[in-house]
């Protein structure tokens, strides 16, 4: 049975429920509750596990803090014996438009600290990422305000549609793998 790892990165703690840096944890809720799946605390991190047609998919919320995801990341892999090739790492992007997605099999952290811990653990950059954009709308040195923030009123359509559309690239991700999920999302332009 191919074997999967799906890491949503967030942080723990009420505080930062429902923030853009969250977004991580808040897909990988959906996809497990879609399937019918629940976490439970274990080493590291909130584990689900999730069958999807001959595919098991063990989903984490690391529970190390963001800049920390890399110690729970590389358990897991290690744990459930999952490839690198098969690692899918979710995570809210500053550089990218509150209107897209972006799945890379590969690419440096560009500066978010869950990616760069996740690559210092693990030794490479050769996995794949799924980038939440959350734009960067905010004033000179109000980034970590912003980041930390809530989606706006405003935001929030345009959120969980972006949601639903990351539920269906985890499926597409592990049923047709990467690049077709490539080429099937990353041209989506969410409406504002």
């Amino acid at each position: 049975m191919d074997k999967f790892l799906i890491a949503g990165l967030g942080n723990v703690g009420p505080e930062y429920a429902g923030t853009r840096h969250n977004i991580g944890f808040d897909v990988v809720d959906l996809f497990v509750e879609k399937h019918a799946g629940s976490f439970n605390m274990q080493r590291l991190a909130a584990v689900a596990e999730v069958k999807l047609k001959g595919k098991k998919l063990i989903c984490i919320k690391p529970s190390t803090f963001m800049n920390l995801s890399g110690k729970a990341v590389k358990y897991w892999l290690e744990n459930e014996n999952v490839s690198v090739e098969n690692l899918l790492v979710i995570a809210d992007d500053l550089a990218i438009p509150l209107d897209k997605l972006r799945l890379r099999p590969a690419g440096s952290s560009g500066g978010h600290n869950g990616f760069t811990s996740i690559q210092e653990s693990i030794q490479t950059v050769n996995y794949a990422k799924l980038r939440f954009g959350i734009g960067n709308d905010y004033s000179k040195g109000r980034q970590v305000e912003y980041v930390l923030g809530k989606w706006t009123e405003l935001e929030i359509p345009v959120v969980k549609a972006k949601l639903a559309k990351c539920v269906e690239l985890i499926e597409d991700y592990a049923l047709s793998g990467i690049l077709q999920a490539m080429n099937r999302y990353n041209n989506l332009i969410f409406k504002l």
